[in-house]
C-alpha cells in the first residue's frame, strides 16, 4: 500500500468563489448549519462574496476550515484514509481534525476565536522572500532584532514577520530575486504575537484532545506525533513559532510517505512540496469534481 499523506493549506490560499461546487452537497449542508450558528454569519455567503471578504483573516481562517473539513467527510465516505497529516498555519487544525484529535464543532470555535484575534493584531508586518542565499538570511535575521522567519516553506521561499523597520532592514541587506509584502494585519508566527496567543491559550484549554487516529506533522515540531497533551502543547506555540513546512516536506519521505494529497483550495502546498521533494506523487482535492478521479 502506498503511504499517503494528507496536507491542509493556510491563509493565502482562499479565492473568491471557491466551493462553489460542494455548495449543494448533503456532507456541505450538515457542516453549514453549525457552522452558521457558531460563527454568526453564512459560510456559504462569504465563500461567494464578490467583495472578496473571504480575503480577511477574521472570515478567512473559518471558510478554510469548514471548506477542508468537508472535503475530509468527503474523502473518508469514499473510503480514502490518510497514514499522515500536516497543515500549513490555519491548515494545522483541519489536519488535526482529520485525525480525529478534536471535534468539528470544537475546532471551528478555536477557529473563530483565533481569528478575530489575529485580525485584530494590528503591530508587525510580514514579507515574503525568494530567491535568496539561505546563509545570508540566517545571519541577518541573527543580527537584527524584532524580526523572525515565520514560514520556512522551502530551500528557496520563505516568510520573515516583525515590525516594519525591521522587516524594512532585512529586505535591505539581503540579496533576493523578488520580496513581497504580505496583506496581513499583524506580524504573524513571531513574537509579536504573543498577546494573542495568551489570550488564545484560555480557549484551548477548554477543548478536549483525543490522540490522533494517525500521526501528526506538527508546525512547531514537524516529528511525526498521535499524543493528544503532546499535540495540544505543539499547537500553544504555533502561533508565536515558526511554521517548519521545509522540514515537514523532508520529513515525509524519511516515513515512507510516497503520495501528499492537497485538500483544500488551490494548489499552494503541492507546489511548495515540489521543490523539496520532487519524487513525491503530488495530487490536490480542491472541490467536488477531484474527488470523481480518486
Amino acid at each position: 500500500m502506498t503511504k499517503t499523506a494528507w496536507v491542509f493549506p493556510g491563509q493565502g490560499s482562499q479565492t473568491v468563489g471557491m466551493g462553489a461546487d460542494l455548495l449543494d452537497l448533503p456532507e456541505a449542508k450538515a457542516k453549514f448549519e453549525p457552522s452558521d450558528k457558531i460563527l454568526g454569519w453564512s459560510v456559504a455567503k462569504i465563500w461567494q462574496s464578490e467583495d472578496d471578504k473571504v480575503s480577511r483573516t477574521l472570515y478567512t481562517q473559518p471558510c478554510l476550515y469548514v471548506m477542508e473539513a468537508i472535503l475530509v467527510d468527503l474523502l473518508k465516505a469514499r473510503g480514502q484514509q490518510p497514514d499522515f497529516v500536516a497543515g500549513h498555519s490555519l491548515g494545522e487544525y483541519s489536519a488535526l481534525y482529520a485525525a480525529g484529535v478534536f471535534s468539528f464543532e470544537d475546532g471551528l470555535r478555536l477557529i473563530k476565536r483565533r481569528a478575530e484575534l489575529m485580525d485584530s493584531a494590528s503591530d508587525g508586518m510580514m514579507a515574503a522572500l525568494l530567491g535568496f542565499d539561505r546563509n545570508q538570511l540566517e545571519q541577518q535575521l541573527q543580527q537584527t532584532p524584532n524580526v523572525v522567519l515565520a514560514n520556512d516553506n522551502n530551500a528557496g521561499q520563505v516568510v520573515i514577520s516583525g515590525t516594519p523597520d525591521a522587516i524594512e532592514a532585512i529586505i535591505h541587506n539581503v540579496k533576493f530575486k523578488k520580496a513581497v509584502k504580505l496583506n496581513v494585519s499583524g506580524a504573524f508566527h513571531s513574537p509579536l504575537m504573543t498577546e494573542a496567543a495568551v489570550e488564545f491559550q484560555k480557549d484551548l484549554d477548554t477543548v478536549h484532545f483525543s490522540p490522533a487516529q494517525v500521526p501528526v506533522l506538527s508546525n512547531v515540531d514537524p516529528a511525526p506525533a498521535t499524543d493528544a497533551n503532546l499535540l495540544k502543547e505543539r499547537l500553544s506555540r504555533q502561533m508565536t513559532g515558526t511554521v517548519r513546512w521545509r522540514e515537514i516536506s523532508l520529513r515525509m519521505p524519511e516515513e515512507g510517505i510516497e503520495r501528499v494529497v492537497e485538500v483544500g483550495p488551490g494548489k499552494v502546498l503541492t507546489g511548495i512540496i515540489k521543490r523539496t521533494c520532487p519524487n513525491l506523487v503530488l495530487e490536490n482535492i480542491s472541490g467536488a469534481a477531484d474527488l470523481t478521479n480518486l
